[in-house]
């Protein structure tokens, strides 16, 4: 998986470590977090197997960073790597890590993936609610029912939205694939440089923002 998730970064811009890092916390974290004890044994992996490099930090700001980039043998690892499709690769953390790279498959390809992804689902649901009957008639606590549920209809949810992306790849009435908070901000400040990254979550930063209280 962490394979993947540095090739598919690397397929963008060149980058060292640390914003390698910082780019999968902002835009995979949500499903997923990696640590540098991960990171940099998977970068000497990826090198020893020639899917990437490293160059000279050539910006002046420090001799002790390496870039990384990807090579050409890097790039067709990570198709295959994207486009495997055994049933084994559909495990519920998987599949999210591969939707963010889509853009970088042919049409046929996500296709293909995305009805595979809609094949585990529908199982899935067809399991769930067969389980939610069975524990409704052995008079299950209502905790345990509630959370059975929670799980179909979740699914159910899931199962529609891979449903509007399959008819969107179609063609056919296409749904608006972005939201508007996904639309750029203009007004939006500039990411932090790199290497200051943001102490901001820290106790003291938190602290200087409280208004004083009142002593008399």
């Amino acid at each position: 998986m962490l394979d993947l998730a540095i090739l598919g970064l690397l397929k963008e811009r060149a980058m060292h470590g640390y914003e390698l890092k910082r780019q999968l916390g902002q835009r995979l974290g949500f499903f997923w977090t990696v640590s540098f004890g991960s990171l940099y044994p998977t970068l000497k992996k990826l090198e020893a197997a020639g899917a990437v490099e490293r160059l000279a930090d050539t910006d002046g700001r420090s001799r002790r960073r390496q870039v990384y980039r990807i090579t050409p043998d890097g790039e067709r690892q990570f198709i295959e790597l994207i486009e495997q499709g055994s049933s084994s690769a559909w495990e519920e953390e998987k599949f999210p890590l591969r939707f963010a790279f889509f853009r970088y498959l042919p049409t046929e390809s996500r296709v293909w993936l995305l009805q595979r992804r809609r094949d585990y689902l529908e199982e899935k649901l067809s399991e769930g609610r067969a389980g939610l009957t069975r524990a409704r008639r052995g008079r299950a606590d209502p905790y345990t029912l509630s959370l059975m549920r929670h799980g179909v209809e979740q699914t159910e949810h899931d199962l529609a939205w891979i449903d509007e992306l399959i008819a969107a790849e179609a063609g056919a009435d296409p749904p608006d694939l972005l939201d508007p908070l996904d639309q750029p901000d203009a007004t939006a400040p500039p990411d932090a440089d790199d290497d200051h990254p943001d102490h901001s979550d820290r106790p003291g930063a938190i602290e200087e923002t409280r208004p004083k209280e009142n002593t008399r």
